[in-house]
């Protein structure tokens, strides 16, 4: 049996129709047409879902939409457009950190809940922030450079 629940995404509350066991990933994408997140293993071990969820990089896969209610929600779209790119986005554009793309959005979507809470990491704790996540084109290195990127630029936020 269906509900309507509201969420708040990007910033808007947007009233959705879910079942009460549809996960958060389908009510973005089905309900509310958002394709930043991406359906991937569907098992929270790949990070193409990630979300920001009241500032915590979370997997929307495996989310219960109904647990977003009341909470603030952030997808890939509320951190920049095409014509004005986020500041974490322009960096993996310069560093062409983006190969097939498919993972991309859990990349961004990590890397900025993490320099949210650590705006000034290392290199071994960008690593380590971004364990969670897979890429199997091996851009890698240059992910993590567009981070770096993004870091050195915080203050031009």
């Amino acid at each position: 049996m269906s509900k309507t629940i509201t969420l708040n995404v990007n910033g808007k509350d947007h009233s959705v129709d879910v079942e009460q066991d549809s996960m958060l990933l389908y009510a973005l994408r089905d309900n509310l047409k958002l394709h930043g997140p991406k359906f991937g293993c569907g098992l929270s071990e790949c990070g193409a879902c990630t979300i920001i969820l009241d500032g915590t990089a979370t997997h929307s896969c495996i989310t219960p939409a109904v647990a977003a209610v009341g909470r603030k929600i952030t997808t890939l779209e509320g951190l920049g457009t095409i014509e004005n790119p986020g500041r974490l986005q322009q960096a993996f554009i310069d560093e062409q950190a983006v190969q097939c793309g498919y993972c991309i959005n859990g990349m961004i979507m990590t890397a900025q809940a993490f320099l949210d809470k650590h705006p000034k990491p290392s290199r071994d704790e960008i690593k380590q922030a971004m364990n969670g996540n897979l890429c199997r084109c091996g851009t890698h290195m240059r992910i993590v450079r567009a981070i770096e990127r993004a870091a050195g630029e915080g203050a031009k936020a």
